[in-house]
C-alpha cells in the first residue's frame, strides 16, 4: 500500500531569526576603557580652528591678526577704515570732503536780503535791485557783475573840479545802475560798510569806494597855518545811506578825549561833530628834535562824548 502523506505546515510558521551582521561593542561610561569623544568638525580654508560659523544675523569674526570689524550702522573705530574706503582720505573727513566743489565750498557766494553785503574782508556786493537808487563807485573798482547793470560817467562838473582840483579831494565816479549785482574791490583793501542814519562823518576821498546815491557829499576845511597850502580838506556824507570806506589792514576805532591825537596821513575817518585842531607844524629840518614824533602834521581831535575817529595802520 501507498505510504500516507505527511502533514503540510501551514505558511511563514516557521520562526525568523534576525541576526546582525557585525558584532557590536557593550557601550562603555565616560572615562572607561573604550569611550572616545566625539570630534569637533574640521575648519574651512582661512577660517582660524576653534571658530564656528556664527548665529544667522551676527557678523563673521575677522581673521586672526586683523582688527574685528564694526557693528552694522557704526562707524569704524579711530585709526582704523572701513575696507573699500577711499585711499589717500585724511582721517575723520567726511565722505564727501574731497573733489572740486568741496574744495571751493569755502569761497561761494555769500547770499543775504541786504543791499550791502561783504563777500569777504575786500570784497564788497551791491544788490541794485535793492533801495531804488543808484550807486557812485570809484572809477576801475568793479570787479564782476550779474544781470543787467548800466555803468556811466559820474561828472563832478565845473565847480566839483575846481574844488577837487584845488583841495585834492577829487574823485572819478562812476554810477551804477540797473537790475543786478555789482562786485567792489580795490588793490586788495580791507572794506567797511558804514550806513548812516540822518547824522554825518567826514571821510578823506582817498578812503572812500562807494556810496549811496541818495547820500549828499561836499568837500569840508579843516583850517591849519601850519598845514601846506593852508588847510586839509576831507568829505563830509550826510544823509541816509551807506558808504563803503578802505582801509590798509585792520583799522581801530578810538572815541574822542581831550588828549586824542593822530597822524593825519593815518585817519580814515571820524564823526562829524569832532573838532579838529592842528596840534604841530610842519617839521623843517630832517631830524626830529627832542619832544617831536617826526610826523609832519598831528591833529587833535575834541569833542562831546559819543564822537569818533577811525585809524588805520598804513600813513598814506
Amino acid at each position: 500500500p501507498a505510504p500516507a502523506p505527511a502533514p503540510q505546515q501551514p505558511m511563514h510558521a516557521a520562526p525568523t531569526i534576525a541576526a546582525p551582521l557585525t558584532p557590536q561593542a557593550p557601550p562603555t561610561s565616560y572615562g572607561q576603557p573604550g569611550h572616545q569623544p566625539p570630534q569637533p568638525p574640521q575648519p574651512q580654508f582661512g577660517q582660524v580652528p576653534g571658530q564656528g560659523t556664527p548665529p544667522y544675523g551676527q557678523p563673521a569674526p575677522a581673521p586672526y591678526g586683523q582688527p574685528a570689524p564694526a557693528p552694522y550702522g557704526q562707524p569704524a573705530p579711530f585709526g582704523q577704515q572701513p575696507p573699500g574706503g577711499p585711499q589717500g582720505v585724511p582721517q575723520g573727513a567726511p565722505a564727501a570732503g574731497a573733489g572740486l566743489h568741496a574744495a571751493l565750498q569755502l569761497y561761494k557766494e555769500t547770499p543775504t536780503g541786504q543791499r550791502w553785503t561783504p563777500q569777504n574782508k575786500q570784497l564788497m556786493r551791491v544788490d541794485l535791485t535793492m533801495g531804488g537808487a543808484g550807486v557812485l563807485a570809484r572809477q576801475g573798482s568793479m570787479v564782476m557783475y550779474q544781470g543787467k547793470v548800466d555803468f556811466g560817467y559820474k561828472s563832478a562838473g565845473f565847480v566839483g573840479r575846481a574844488v577837487g582840483n584845488a583841495t585834492g579831494q577829487e574823485m572819478q565816479l562812476m554810477r551804477c545802475t540797473g537790475r543786478g549785482q555789482v562786485f567792489l574791490a580795490e588793490e586788495g583793501s580791507y572794506l567797511h560798510p558804514i550806513e548812516l542814519q540822518g547824522d554825518a562823518i567826514c571821510v578823506s576821498a582817498e578812503s572812500v569806494l562807494a556810496f549811496d546815491e541818495s547820500l549828499q557829499y561836499e568837500v569840508r576845511r579843516v583850517e591849519g597855518h601850519g598845514i601846506p597850502g593852508g588847510a586839509l580838506f576831507t568829505m563830509q556824507f550826510q544823509g541816509t545811506g551807506t558808504v563803503i570806506i578802505k582801509t590798509h589792514g585792520t583799522p581801530v576805532v578810538l572815541p574822542v578825549t581831550p588828549t586824542t591825537f593822530a597822524d593825519c596821513n593815518a585817519v580814515v575817518a571820524w564823526s562829524a561833530a569832532s573838532q579838529v585842531i592842528v596840534s604841530s607844524q610842519v617839521r623843517l629840518r630832517r631830524n626830529a628834535y627832542p619832544g617831536h614824533s617826526g610826523e609832519t602834521v598831528n591833529l587833535q581831535f575834541r569833542g562831546a562824548p559819543g564822537n569818533f575817529i577811525v585809524v588805520q595802520p598804513y600813513e598814506v
